[in-house]
């Protein structure tokens, strides 16, 4: 029979046995075993639940476990107001997408670096949070509890750090998203996915100092920004595996060939 890993967050947890309570935990369950059966056999209550994680993915109470799923789930969000489309009984979020208030440029900066879609301007009103967030399904963070009390944002989360890489590593916590980070896949500056070009079709865009030492090149399609394996990368990938490190979760192999 398959064995899948859950981890149970916040309040969820007093429904658990004591040894079982802000810990990741495996458990056998019957083949083809949905996860509105096994969360009932832990008398976790389903309206209590708001989102649930399967390897990093969201999925509805119906989905059938595997063989090494990792299952996180998480209660009504800190500080939002939830909609019908994003509980889980209804239409689950298919991919974590994230769009960010005014005050947290530098966690997006971070989060794209480890290839989290993340949309953020400095520029963004409320109206224009709340807007996003709902039409294209993605979580709100924000500094601002009035912002997520007081609109019908879908999911929102209240970031408590003001030390950017304190909130990279909270929301990385906060929404399990260890083992869902690609690293170097986004556009630091606009967020776009990146896509590898041949040296010879970018030669002219190229220092010339640069032409002499890499041959290795990724294009953001959106803002034409360059990417090669410099100081600057090099100085990333130790970034990255710092917060793993401090994390103690295994950390993602470097992409190098996009």
């Amino acid at each position: 029979m398959p064995q899948a890993s859950f981890r149970f967050y916040a309040e969820l947890n007093d429904h658990l046995p004591p040894d079982l309570r802000q810990v990741p935990f495996s458990r056998t369950v019957a083949e083809g075993s949905t996860l509105r059966e096994v969360l009932r056999t832990l008398a976790v209550p389903e309206n209590e639940i708001d989102l649930v994680l399967v390897n990093g993915e969201s999925e509805s109470l119906d989905h059938r476990l595997r063989e090494g799923d990792r299952v996180s789930v998480y209660p009504v969000f800190d500080a939002m107001d939830v909609t019908p489309a994003t509980r889980v009984e209804n239409r689950p979020l298919r991919r974590l997408r994230f769009v960010l208030d005014v005050h947290l440029g530098k966690l997006a900066h971070h989060l794209r670096m480890f290839g989290f879609d993340t949309l953020y301007r400095n520029d963004y009103t409320r109206d224009d949070l709340v807007g996003i967030a709902g039409a294209e399904d993605r979580i709100l963070l924000s500094k601002s509890r009035m912002l997520l009390e007081g609109n019908p944002v879908g999911a929102g989360y209240r970031v408590r750090s003001s030390d950017p890489r304190e909130q990279l590593i909270e929301v990385l916590r906060r929404f399990d998203l260890w083992r869902s980070a690609k690293p170097f896949r986004r556009c630091l500056h606009c967020n776009a996915a990146l896509h590898p070009v041949r040296k010879d079709d970018v030669m002219e865009r190229l220092p010339e100092k640069v032409r002499a030492l890499y041959d290795e090149f990724n294009a953001c399609p959106a803002c034409g920004r360059m990417y090669w394996h410099g100081t600057h990368y090099r100085k990333m990938e130790e970034f990255v595996r710092r917060v793993y490190a401090e994390s103690g979760e295994p950390c993602p192999p470097s992409e190098r060939h996009l």
